[in-house]
């Protein structure tokens, strides 16, 4: 594997609160290790991502699940191969199932998503590329999520724009650091073994 284009901190340079941070990161994902590793040459900016991403990708008053398949219709539409190639452990466990993941760039025409998750991703495509009818827009989120989940579900999906249109350029992969666990990796994508002949494949979603 290539070497990213900025450097992964080394663990034992940290201070004891980010390496525990960073043994989070390893054992639950989302964030992986090597994305926190990168972010660690500037602590602000460390805990800045780690604080908000706890805020408001893990917590929060909107459904996580719904935070998830924004998230990762942000990875499939910037094409943050990082990032598209993680899923949360948390979604799971409330019933997100990994087809969900198949038709995000195509969700207005699938039967995959009800009207709810359809508006979210509305949303969040409003929020990574724009939109003409933003009375419409607005008009179809109001009947489906109040304005806190709004609020919440705006941020989350700003923060995953940013991060991951910058993580794209890094140049970084999984099981480059603090290798050895699968915490968050999508099928197909839990060993490098695995990620590796994953990305070899025609069908390849960042091939596309």
């Amino acid at each position: 594997m290539a070497d990213p284009y900025l450097s992964y901190v080394p663990l034992e340079k940290m201070d004891e609160r980010m390496q525990e941070e960073m043994h989070r990161c390893a054992r639950e994902g989302t964030p992986r290790p090597e994305s926190s590793a990168v972010r660690a040459h500037a602590p602000n900016a460390f805990w800045a991502f780690a604080d908000s991403w706890k805020a408001l990708f893990h917590s929060g008053v909107c459904d996580h699940a719904i935070k998830d398949l924004c998230r990762v219709y942000i990875s499939r539409t910037v094409k943050c191969e990082f990032c598209g190639n993680q899923r949360s452990a948390k979604a799971a466990a409330a019933g997100l199932e990994e087809a969900k993941y198949d038709d995000l760039l195509n969700f207005e025409s699938s039967d995959k998503y009800d009207e709810r998750q359809k508006a979210a991703l509305a949303y969040a495509q409003a929020i990574a590329w724009g939109e003409q009818d933003l009375d419409k827009l607005w008009q179809r989120l109001h009947e489906h999520f109040t304005e806190p989940e709004l609020v919440e579900l705006g941020c989350c999906i700003a923060l995953t724009f940013g991060q991951q249109s910058w993580i794209r350029l890094l140049g970084i992969d999984h099981h480059q650091y603090m290798a050895g666990t699968d915490a968050s990796m999508a099928p197909g994508f839990r060993t490098a073994e695995e990620l590796a002949a994953s990305k070899a494949r025609d069908d390849y979603w960042g091939k596309q």
